[in-house]
Order: structure tokens, then C-alpha cells, then sequence
């Protein structure tokens, strides 16, 4: 008998650390009754196999483990996997394995999931990983969805879920305009707190509100105001080493006064000598238990968008952007969408407007997008200004002016739209308000899914549409509707383009692999590479970074070996593998196709027999 989606209302955030703003309780129904309406797989089904294993880690061996670990920080706060896996949905996600699987759901799997309550217990199990030379898998929220989400690289690794009893705010300091938060803090959570004080702060949040500030910030994830670039935007750092150790980053590895954490610490991102934050970000270095960051102060803004009517236009549009961001007239990180962005992000299935199998013909998009209220067109930039009424009328005729360059160009403010069009989302996200809207264009499909590809590009109209011209191609061959979104800053821009799929469709998924590792390889060979990528393509990705003989995997492989000589602290993520990893068959790369089993053939085997 399976299981499905409960019809109850997600939980809220006073229910659950991860839930839902009283404000979305109604929207966040809609969206989930939507997502179940598409879905054609069984929420859960029986497992196939028993609990997947650490690698080389006998079941007495694990069972002894397991024993210990509950003795260290409390029975309950330690689940072996082994019950059925529920892929569940946005709001209502897994911790053991990833919701938008693209191999088969067993295979990238936890055997187990443990809650630590504090930077202490962090480092117990980080120790009690040591001891036992069990990878653990870090993670905050569980939501990076399109990425991997909660999985393990290693199958059988444990997954250290730190947001289920780390989601405090320690910190909101209007003076400063700063916060530090733990792992389970979600945009969501901050957003509504600083209401609640009514602070003058806003936020910066990313397309949906429900991921982790901290974790975001460490994977270099980006939003739409001022303060999009979220790295960046991070003031320091608590960590604990692979070893159990406890550090402290920048103004922070300096004492306060009578025990006090640092005053400056949220003030001034560097300490004395070499800056080490970056090493923690992308990585797995370190756990980052605590985090902080610099808060916007509020600001008079305007949201707008621009529509153009030729594919053709691409090239003029991205050399118009260029100078405007570099000028600093652009006031956020722009969006330019393809129209096609405007159908799927409706909740609509792509059978409401395209019916057999293959991606969408360019006349069908064009006769669909003109029912629509922006209409028929090619291309869609949506942009904010920030700043005085009068600042943002004088910026708006310099915008205005530069795109008028370009033909036909049409330009539309909230008002122009009704109340239901994506432009009123991007309005309140570009005003640092989280939302939900993105969840809709997972209807375009049944049940489902996505990978980002991700790679970034010179903000020139040539090397667009050298980049966008690989990417449509290769979707094309492989049979997929091309969803691009650029986020174009004034010297480089990042090509997102989201791979939709059926995760019941077994042909589907590995069209979307193949579809991955050609587009990896092809634009690597032009330059262009990705800036964040999903787990299993992350030794690929990290490959093509390959200048001076593979010097920087080589680097990053001293570093792992001296701060993890066990090779226990997320092994694969990100493509950094331990001594103890290298070599013996965990890599995979260009021609790793298939993926029905990850890790050594002698693996299969044992399990097998």
C-alpha cells in the first residue's frame, strides 16, 4: 500500500522550522494540490533493498555505531533509514535521499539521519565519524532542489541534518543592519521575524523562500537586490573542522571582552592575515554551524519589465545591459527570461498548449505567449530600481532610452498586468520578500523534477550567443523544452537554464543525464564553465577547471588530505575527494551515463550476493 501527500495544510513556521508564512498558508495549498494533480507516481512504494550501508562498514560494525551515537546525543535524534522513501514536495521534503532523483530513488541514499542540537554535538559527530570512518553529509534544510537536495554522494553516507534542531536566530542588529543565524533559518523565517520586531531591514532571498539562508550563502547562491550576491554579503563564520575542531572566522577569532563574542565580527568580514572564508564555501572543509550576514536597509524601489520580439534581439540586449550594470543604473541583478519562462511559470502542464511528444515549435510558444498579457515576443527582462522617486524616474529614461535602441521593445510596470502575473512576484522578491510563485513551472510535466545547468558567461552579445546557441542545440538533440534565465551583472552573467522532467519517466531521466554531460563538455570547451552544478556532475564540472595539469582539483586535494585525513567530511561534494576516495572508482565523468549503480563495481557485487 503507498503512501500520499497529506491533504492537511503544511506546516507553518510556528509548527516547524522549515514551514510556511501564515501570509503563503493559502498559496502554499494551491501550489501542493497543483504539484498533486500532475503526479502519476505513488508518493512511496516498498523498498527494494535492506538499509543502504557505509562503504566498507560491516552491519554489526554500523548497528555498534549507531549505538554509540545515541549514547552521545540522545536516541531520538538518530533515525537509521530504512523505511519507505517518500519524495514528498517542496514544503514537505526528504532528508534521506533526493526528491528530484535522476537515478534510481535507492540508489543515492542515506542509511541514517542525525539531528545535532549544537556546535558541541556538531563535533561529536564529526569524532564519532572518525572513529568509525563513516561519511557524513552535512546539510541545512534539505532543499537544494535541482542540485541534489538532501542526498548523500556516497550512498550509505549519514546525513547530518543540522536544521531540525539548529534554527535559531541569534542575532538581529538594526544598527549594524546585520544577523547571524544557524543552518536551519530559512528566508521564510528571517523575513517574517524582522517583521515581527519591525525592524527597518530587508533581506535578500533567492526565487523560493523555503531554503537555508546559511546554506545558500556557503553553496554561492544569488538574489535580486543590491545584496544578491549572498557570499559575498556573509560576515563570518563558525565552523567545525573534519577533525571536531571549533573555528571562528574573521573579527570573530578575536576574543570579545569578558567572553562576548567580537563586536566587530558581523561588521568586517576579514581577520589578520590570509582570509579563509572562501575555503568553507563550495567545499567540504568544514560544517558552518553559525553565519552572519549584512542586512539591507530599506529603500524606495520600482520593478519593471521590458519585452523584445526577436530571438534575434538577444545579442543587442546583453551588450545594452553590459554598460548599464557596470554604470550602476541597473539597481538589482537583472533577470532576461525567454517568453517561453511565461508559460510554465503559469502552473499550466505544456500539454495545455502543445500537444504530442518533443519540446515546444517557437510558433507554438509564440501563439501561446500571445494570449498572455505581455503578449507575443521572443524575450523578457525584468528589472528594479532603488532609491528616491526621483532617482529611480531619472534611471527609468536612461533604461528606457538605451532599450528603445531595439525595435518593438515594449515596457510594462506592475499596474500595467493583473494581479495573478509573475511581475508581482518578482516585484516583492526584488523587494526582499520570499515567496512561492517558482514552484508553479514544476507543473510542466508530470510528476516533476529539474536540474540546473549552470554555467557563467562574459556579459558580451557574442559569447551569449555562442553559450546560448550550445545549450538550445543540445536540447534540441535530446528532446527538451529550453527554460533559460539569465542574471546579467555588468562583466559576467550567469546562464540558468532548468532541465525539466518526469522522475517516472526511466528514458526521460537519462536523457536529462546525457543532456548534462554533452552540455558540460561543450561549453567547457568554449570557456564557459558552471558555477554550481548538481552533485553527481560535480566531478565532471570540477575537471574542466583544468589550467596548469588539474593545479587547482590538485590544491584543493592537499587542503581536503591535510584538514580530513579520514576522508569522513563529505566525501565527492563538490568534486573534492579524500586519499582514501581517489581513484577507486567514486569519480564519475563525461561518459558516466547510465549511473544504475554509484560506486565500486566490487560494491555491486557484495551487495548483491
Amino acid at each position: 500500500m503507498t503512501e500520499e501527500i497529506s491533504l492537511l495544510p503544511p506546516p507553518s513556521l510556528e509548527e516547524r522550522h522549515s514551514g510556511v508564512p501564515v501570509r503563503l498558508a493559502k498559496e502554499a495549498v494551491e501550489a501542493r494540490d497543483r504539484l498533486v494533480r500532475h503526479r502519476t507516481l505513488p508518493q512511496s512504494r516498498p523498498r527494494q533493498r535492506g538499509v543502504r550501508l557505509p562503504p566498507d562498514i560491516t552491519l554489526d560494525v554500523f548497528e555498534q555505531a549507531v549505538q554509540d551515537l545515541r549514547a552521545a546525543i540522545g536516541r531520538e535524534n538518530v533515525e537509521v533509514n530504512d523505511k519507505a522513501l517518500v519524495d514528498g514536495w517542496y514544503l514537505e521534503h526528504p532528508n534521506t535521499h533526493d526528491a528530484f532523483h535522476i537515478v534510481d530513488q535507492e540508489e543515492l541514499v542515506s542509511s541514517a539521519v542525525v539531528f545535532p542540537g549544537s556546535a558541541e554535538e556538531v563535533q561529536q559527530v564529526v569524532r564519532w565519524a572518525n572513529k568509525y570512518s563513516i561519511p557524513i553529509y552535512p546539510i541545512s534544510i534539505g532543499r537544494n532542489v535541482g542540485y541534489g537536495g538532501a542526498a548523500p554522494r556516497v550512498p550509505g553516507g549519514v546525513v547530518l541534518d543540522l536544521g531540525r534542531r539548529m534554527h535559531r536566530i541569534l542575532s538581529l542588529d538594526a544598527q549594524n543592519a546585520s544577523c547571524v543565524v544557524e543552518p536551519g533559518v530559512t528566508y521564510f523565517r528571517l523575513y517574517e521575524e524582522i517583521q515581527r520586531q519591525g525592524l527597518p531591514l530587508w533581506i535578500d532571498t533567492p526565487d523560493l523562500g523555503g531554503g537555508s539562508v546559511l546554506g545558500n550563502a556557503c553553496d554561492r547562491g544569488v538574489g535580486y537586490t543590491p545584496y544578491g550576491d549572498h557570499f559575498a554579503n556573509h560576515c563570518g563564520m563558525e565552523v567545525v573542522l573534519p577533525n571536531g575542531e571549533l573555528l571562528r572566522t574573521g573579527m570573530g577569532a578575536m576574543p570579545g571582552p569578558d567572553g562576548a563574542d567580537n563586536p566587530t565580527w558581523q561588521s568586517f568580514q576579514h581577520a589578520f592575515g590570509p582570509s579563509i572564508d572562501g575555503i568553507f564555501s563550495q567545499s567540504n572543509f568544514g560544517i558552518v554551524t553559525k553565519m552572519g550576514f549584512h542586512l539591507m536597509p530599506p529603500v524606495e524601489n520600482q520593478s519593471y519589465c521590458f519585452t523584445f520580439q526577436k530571438d534575434d534581439d538577444f545579442e543587442q540586449i546583453v551588450d545594452i545591459i553590459r554598460p548599464l550594470a557596470q554604470q550602476r543604473i541597473l539597481g538589482n541583478i537583472p533577470q532576461l527570461r525567454h517568453v517561453i519562462q511565461e508559460l510554465n511559470v503559469t502552473g499550466r502542464p505544456r500539454s495545455d498548449f502543445h500537444g504530442g511528444p518533443g519540446p515546444m515549435t517557437r510558433d507554438e510558444v509564440a501563439a501561446a505567449a500571445k494570449e498572455l498579457p505581455l503578449g507575443e515576443c521572443a524575450w523578457v527582462f525584468y528589472g528594479t530600481q532603488y532609491g528616491p522617486p526621483e532617482s529611480i524616474a531619472s534611471q527609468l529614461e536612461v533604461v528606457k532610452k538605451a532599450f528603445s535602441q531595439i525595435p518593438g521593445s515594449r515596457f510594462f510596470l506592475p499596474e500595467d498586468v493583473p494581479p495573478t502575473h509573475y511581475l508581482h512576484s518578482r516585484a516583492l522578491v526584488c523587494a526582499g520578500v520570499p515567496v512561492l510563485r517558482e514552484l508553479d513551472w514544476l507543473n510542466w510535466v508530470p510528476n516533476g523534477a529539474h536540474l540546473f545547468f549552470s554555467p557563467i558567461a562574459p556579459t558580451r552579445g557574442h559569447d551569449a550567443r555562442v553559450l546560448h546557441e550550445i545549450i538550445a542545440a543540445a536540447h534540441a538533440r535530446h528532446g527538451f523544452d529550453l527554460f533559460p534565465t539569465l542574471c546579467v551583472a555588468g562583466r559576467e552573467m550567469h546562464y540558468i537554464a532548468n532541465i525539466l522532467y518526469d522522475r517516472g519517466d526511466v528514458d526521460e531521466k537519462k536523457r536529462a543525464i546525457r543532456l548534462m554531460r554533452e552540455m558540460i563538455a561543450a561549453c567547457a570547451a568554449r570557456g564557459f564553465g558552471e558555477y554550481r552544478t548538481h552533485l553527481l556532475f560535480a566531478d565532471q564540472v570540477a575537471r574542466t577547471y583544468s589550467w596548469g595539469d588539474q593545479a587547482l582539483m590538485r590544491f584543493n586535494e592537499t587542503i581536503k588530505d591535510a584538514l580530513d585525513p579520514n576522508g569522513v567530511l563529505a566525501p565527492g561534494r563538490n568534486g573534492i575527494w579524500p586519499q582514501r576516495f581517489r581513484g577507486r572508482e567514486w569519480e564519475l565523468g563525461e561518459s558516466d551515463v547510465e549511473m544504475d549503480h554509484i560506486g565500486p563495481t566490487k560494491m555491486l557485487a557484495d551487495s548483491l550476493a
